[in-house]
């Protein structure tokens, strides 16, 4: 057991996801005690187990969703060869001949997002430190020395070329990338990269002007051609909220980003959550 916390210390150090699972409940016969616990990586790296067999292959299957979706699910297994009827829709029959119950708990342990800055400068900077006050985890990408060592909240710090770490690290799947390099040459070249490389990510956000925009999207068009798909592209990067230091520029990225991660819903004040009566702002 405490192999197992240990290994998923080092996972969150790390910046890798994981799903804990523990048998949390038991009525009758099957093949694993309340308590035990398989912690699997989203490289398929395991620790400890919950019985084996078909309850634990569709432990495993229901993993490999839970570590895309990044979330928490409570499901009860019924261990029988399928005579007796299930109670109800949350309990899941399995054929096996125990003919218990088993109900497993599958807790996703990772960051909110995984968040890969391009340009450690002001912003990148201003970014980092509101990111850092949440469950993100960051990496920070930039060629100067000095501007690096300024990034101390990072998880993850690389001092090389912005194409060289995509080349030689990757981007994870259905991140989060924020491109604020030194000049606009290489914003370029980072999400061209992202482009010819066909990166799936969940965000990748340009800090530029719309003018600076129109100068990329014909470049971009003329490189690839005009059916791209630039669905997660946010440029300018950020919500309309005012403001122009790197601080408020910070806060505008971040509530994009959160906006993203938390299913892109209509942005409005949280006061037009309130019940049409009480809209005491209404005449």
């Amino acid at each position: 057991m405490n192999e197992i916390y240990k290994r998923l210390l080092t996972y969150q150090q790390q910046g890798i996801d994981a799903v804990l699972v523990t048998a949390v409940r038991k009525q009758g016969e099957g093949p694993v005690a309340v308590g035990k616990k398989m912690l699997v990586s989203e490289d398929e790296q395991t620790i400890g187990t919950v019985g084996g067999g078909t309850l634990e292959l569709t432990a495993r299957k229901r993993i490999k969703k839970l570590l895309k979706t990044r979330e928490n699910l409570y499901e009860t297994y019924l261990l029988n060869d399928e005579t007796v009827q299930v109670k109800d829709d949350e309990t899941t029959q399995l054929p096996m001949i125990c003919g218990g119950e088993v109900s497993l708990f599958y807790e996703f342990i990772g960051a909110l997002e995984h968040v890969t800055i391009f340009g450690g400068g002001h912003v990148g900077q201003a970014v980092l430190k509101v990111l850092k006050t949440m469950n993100f985890h960051v990496t920070v990408v930039d060629h100067r020395e000095v501007v690096l060592k300024q990034n101390k909240e990072a998880d993850a710090t690389y001092e090389m070329p912005f194409v060289d770490y995509i080349d030689k690290h990757g981007l994870k799947p259905n991140s989060v990338v924020v491109v604020c390099t030194p000049n606009h040459e290489q914003d370029y070249h980072v999400i061209n990269k992202v482009i010819s490389d066909d990166i799936e990510l969940k965000y990748i956000g340009m800090l530029c002007s719309p003018e600076k925009l129109k100068d990329y999207m014909d470049k971009t068009y003329e490189t690839f051609g005009s059916t791209i798909t630039l669905k997660n592209l946010y440029a300018p990067i950020g919500l309309d909220l005012g403001g122009g230091s790197p601080e408020e520029i910070a806060i505008s990225i971040v509530s994009e980003i959160l906006w993203v991660s938390h299913g892109n819903k209509a942005l409005r004040h949280m006061r037009e959550t309130v019940d049409a009566s009480y809209r005491y702002w209404k005449d």
